[in-house]
């Protein structure tokens, strides 16, 4: 099974070389891996047995790390990353070239995150790249919220585990896009449609 720890540079160490590494956020723990890196992207998909059609989400600690990915970032992007970031908020954005192809969703978007919990975070300054996350635990099987129980999920398949402790909310975070400029929920999650439109000052449709 994998090691358990809370060793951050090794954590780095690791996905620097396109090794996969079990960890923490606030929703539930992540499946993690160099976003760059095309050969790691596609072991995710292999020990995770998750479909190809359904894409990864890219995690940093910060929006301006990610500026070299996407383009175009709206004003009601902003407004949400501001209010939400870090948080269970993730926002698809138009991909740029530098983008792995394994990354991106119906050939042009991909989904961005910052999480809201601090190992996850140091993590994530400690590394030049974004992160491509995904919940930790076997396709169709419940997501993990500890790291003992990515362990007892994919533990034979990757090398360490973060530990940060129980996860917050133990739901997935809710996928914002845009379409002419209007938010759509593609994901419900931990934050609700009414928050996100109500920051936006926008009213619900339905």
């Amino acid at each position: 099974m994998a090691r358990i720890g809370t060793d951050i540079l090794h954590a780095a160490d690791l996905l620097r070389a396109g090794k996969l590494v079990g960890i923490p956020t606030d929703t539930v723990y992540g499946l993690a891996g160099h976003a760059q890196k095309t050969e790691t992207l596609k072991e995710i998909f292999r020990v995770k047995k998750r479909p190809q059609d359904k894409p990864l989400i890219a995690q940093v600690d910060h929006l301006e790390k990610a500026t070299g990915f996407v383009k175009n970032i709206s004003n009601h992007a902003r407004i949400l990353a501001e209010k939400y970031w870090p948080g269970a908020l993730t926002l698809i954005f138009e991909a740029t070239q530098e983008v792995s192809p394994v990354m991106v969703s119906n050939g042009k978007t991909m989904g961005l995150r910052v999480p809201d919990h601090k190992l996850a975070l140091d993590l994530l300054g400690q590394i030049e790249f974004p992160l491509a996350v995904t919940s930790a635990n076997l396709n169709g099987q419940a997501s993990p919220t500890t790291a003992q129980e990515v362990d007892e999920q994919i533990g034979d398949q990757i090398e360490y585990i973060l530990d940060g402790g129980p996860s917050l909310h133990g739901l997935e975070s809710t996928i914002v896009a845009f379409e002419n400029k209007i938010p759509v929920i593609l994901r419900p999650g931990a934050i609700s449609e009414e928050e996100i439109l109500a920051t936006l000052n926008l009213k619900l449709s339905h």
